[in-house]
């Protein structure tokens, strides 16, 4: 496992970051630019937050109905 792939690196690039979120790195470019998706700005590098990333996961996730509901 290299430094990039290890789970305690805190900021990924995009590349990292669409495999990490499985999406498209195309996509992630979009969300970015539309201001979707959490992100920060390192001189002129789009970098994202794994802990921001895992919290925007959560917020976003939407829970299936229970039967009978």
């Amino acid at each position: 496992m290299s430094w990039s792939d290890s789970p305690n690196k805190r900021f990924l690039d995009v590349k990292e970051a669409s495999k990490h979120l499985g999406l498209a790195e195309s996509t992630l470019y979009t969300m970015v630019s539309q201001r979707r998706i959490p992100f920060t700005k390192m001189g002129r590098r789009t970098k994202f937050d794994r802990h921001k990333l895992d919290q925007w996961i959560r917020e976003h996730s939407v829970e299936p109905l229970r039967k009978g509901s």
